[in-house]
C-alpha cells in the first residue's frame, strides 16, 4: 500500500515529461525550409518533356521533379537574356531598373549590383539561412587590375584581360551580396577569362589562352586556368552543389543554395557519355545530361533526408538560343519554344517564357499545375515571406510572394496586376491578363523580322497587341481594333516605370537617366 502514492508520482512525472517533450519538439514542417533554387541557361520552355508533350528530348528526371511538385504553365524572365533576369531574380527588381538598360555584361564587367542593394542571398542570411553561390555569375565583379588607371575595356577582344591581376582579391562579388559561400566564374561559359573564383580569389593563376571554334563548343579566345577545363565546368557545379547539400543538411541553420548552371548554353559541351543519345544535335545531348545531373541533385536532398522541407526551384533565366541550332532540331520535330513565337533575346514569348517547377512535399501538392501568370522577380517576394522578412519599399519593388500559389489558396483575377517582358535591345512589353501589349515593331532581338531589318519593319506599326489566350503564337496583332486595351496597357506600363515599382508600395527611383533612355519612346511623344 505504501508503493502506491510512489507509482502515482512516477506516473504524473513521466506524463509532464513527455508532454513537454511534444510541446517543444519543434514540427519540422514548421520550420524554415532550405531552399535551392537552379537556374539553367538558354533552356527553352518546350525541352522538357513535362511542358512538352511533342518533345523529342527525353527528361525523365525533370518530369519526375514536375511530378513531385507543381509546375508553372505561364512563368517569364523578366528578360529575355542572361544578365537582366539573373539580376531580376536576386533582386525582385526589374532588371531595366539598373544602369543596364540593354545587352549583357561580359567576363571583365564591373559589379552591377551594389553592395547596398537588398538580395534574397542577403534577406535569408539575415534571416537564419546559411547561403551559397555555385556556378554561372554574369553580374560582374570588380577584377583587381595590375595598373588602376587603367580599366579592362568593354570589348570581346582577348587584349580586354591583359590588364588583370589574377593575383589579388577580387572585389564587389556575390560575399559582398550576401552570399557565405560563392564559387564560379564571371561571365558565360564561352566568355573570358576562364577562371574560377571562390570567396573572391582566383582558385588558380591563367597560364594559357584558349579558343574553341567547334560548331556547337565554341568559345571565345581568352585566358584560361589550368583547373578550368570547360567540358567539365557543368559537372563541377553539380558536383559541389550536391556536396554542399550533403554538408549542410547535417547543420542546425537551413540553407539557401543559389545553382547557376552555365548549360545548355554555348559551348555546347555534353560528356562522352551523353554524345549522341538525344538522336537530335549536341544541343539535346546537353539537355540530357542536365536533365541527369538534376536527377543526382534530387536523390542525394532524399538521401540526405531533409527532401520533406526542402523548396527546389528550377528554371531557365531565357529561351533557347538559336545557338542551339533550332532549324536542326525543327527538322527532327522538336521546337523548343513549343507553340511560342521567337527564342532567346527576343521580346516574344519565346524568348521569356519558360519552365518552372516548384517541389516542397511539406507544402506543394505532387502533380499540381499553376496556370496563374509569374515572373522570376517573385522569387525575391516569396524567399522573403518564407523567411519572415518584411520587405521595405526600396527592396523587391517588382516582386510578388507566390506562396498563396504553391499552397493553391483561393485567388480572385489575376495574381500578378501586370508582367513587363525585355528584350535584348531594351524593348519592352507588358502583360495582363490574356493581353500583351509589345512597344516595338518587330523581336526586339534575334528572330524575324529584327530590330536591324528595315526593310521587313518598313510597313509594321509601331506597337503590337496579342490576345495570348486565342492567340499564343502572336500571329495576328489587334491594335487596330483593340485602341482602348493600347491606351490601357500602355498607361501602365508608363506608370511602372515611372513610379520605379510596380507593387504596392512608395515610389522609387530608377538608375540612371531616364530621359536618355532611347526605348521609351512613346513616353517621350507624350512629353
Amino acid at each position: 500500500m505504501k508503493t502506491q502514492p510512489n507509482l502515482l508520482l512516477c506516473l504524473f512525472i513521466l506524463i509532464i515529461v513527455f508532454s513537454c517533450a511534444e510541446k517543444t519538439e519543434p514540427n519540422k514542417t514548421e520550420q524554415k525550409p532550405n531552399i535551392i533554387f537552379v537556374l539553367a541557361d538558354d533552356l527553352g520552355y518546350g525541352d522538357i518533356t513535362a511542358f512538352n508533350e511533342n518533345s523529342k528530348i527525353k527528361t525523365p528526371h525533370l518530369d519526375m521533379l514536375a511530378q513531385e511538385g507543381m509546375r508553372f504553365t505561364d512563368a517569364h524572365t523578366s528578360s529575355a537574356v542572361c544578365t537582366p533576369t539573373r539580376y531580376g531574380i536576386l533582386t525582385g527588381r526589374y532588371n531595366w531598373r539598373s544602369e543596364l538598360k540593354q545587352g549583357v555584361l561580359i567576363g571583365a564587367s564591373k559589379a552591377l549590383i551594389p553592395n547596398t542593394r537588398t538580395t534574397v542571398a542577403s534577406v535569408l542570411k539575415q534571416s537564419g539561412y546559411n547561403t551559397a553561390f555555385i556556378g554561372k555569375w554574369h553580374l560582374g565583379w570588380d577584377w583587381a587590375l595590375k595598373d588602376p588607371n587603367q580599366e579592362p575595356t568593354t570589348g570581346w577582344q582577348d587584349t580586354t584581360f591583359v590588364n588583370i591581376d589574377y593575383t589579388k582579391p577580387v572585389t564587389n562579388t556575390p560575399n559582398d551580396l550576401g552570399f557565405d559561400y560563392a564559387y564560379g566564374h564571371s561571365g558565360s561559359l564561352d566568355m573570358a577569362p576562364y577562371v574560377y573564383v571562390e570567396n573572391g580569389m582566383a582558385t588558380q593563376v591563367p597560364d594559357s589562352s584558349t579558343v574553341n571554334t567547334g560548331k556547337y563548343s565554341w568559345w571565345r579566345k581568352g585566358p584560361t586556368s589550368k583547373d578550368f577545363i570547360h567540358d567539365d565546368v557543368t559537372p563541377n557545379f553539380f558536383r559541389r552543389g550536391i556536396k554542399y547539400v550533403k554538408e549542410q543538411s547535417n547543420k542546425e541553420k537551413p540553407f539557401f543554395l543559389y545553382l547557376a548552371l552555365p548549360s545548355p548554353h554555348t559551348p555546347i559541351l555534353p560528356t562522352e557519355e551523353w554524345q549522341g543519345k538525344s538522336g537530335l544535335n549536341p544541343y539535346g545531348d546537353f539537355m540530357m545530361m542536365v536533365d541527369d545531373y538534376m536527377g543526382q541533385l534530387n536523390a542525394a536532398i532524399k538521401e540526405a533526408g531533409v527532401e520533406e522541407n526542402t523548396l527546389i526551384v528550377f528554371t531557365s533565366d531565357n529561351g533557347c538560343s538559336p545557338a542551339a541550332k533550332i532549324d536542326e532540331m525543327t527538322e527532327k520535330g522538336h521546337y523548343p519554344s513549343y507553340v511560342y513565337r521567337g527564342h532567346k533575346a527576343d521580346i516574344f514569348e519565346g524568348g521569356h517564357r519558360v519552365p518552372y517547377i516548384v517541389k516542397w512535399p511539406a507544402k506543394v501538392q505532387k502533380g499540381s499545375i499553376m496556370d496563374q501568370t509569374i515572373c522570376t522577380t517573385d522569387f525575391m517576394a516569396t524567399s522573403a515571406a518564407i523567411a519572415g522578412y518584411q520587405l521595405k519599399d526600396n527592396e523587391g519593388e517588382d516582386s510578388y510572394n507566390i506562396l498563396p500559389l504553391l499552397t493553391q489558396e483561393a485567388i480572385e483575377g489575376d495574381f500578378r496586376e501586370a508582367t513587363v517582358h525585355h528584350s535584348i535591345n531594351g524593348s519592352f512589353a507588358i502583360r495582363k491578363g490574356d493581353w500583351k501589349l509589345i512597344m516595338c515593331q518587330g523581336s526586339g532581338g534575334w528572330s524575324f523580322p529584327t530590330p536591324n531589318n528595315k526593310d521587313a519593319l518598313e510597313d509594321l506599326p509601331k506597337i503590337q497587341l496579342y490576345d495570348l489566350k486565342n492567340d499564343p503564337a502572336e500571329a495576328d496583332n489587334l491594335q487596330v481594333s483593340n485602341p482602348e486595351k493600347v491606351e490601357e496597357l500602355k498607361t501602365l506600363l508608363t506608370k511602372y516605370i515611372q513610379e520605379g515599382r510596380s507593387t504596392p508600395g512608395l515610389a522609387q527611383q530608377n538608375d540612371g537617366e531616364d530621359k536618355n533612355w532611347e526605348q521609351l519612346w512613346w513616353m517621350d511623344e507624350v512629353d
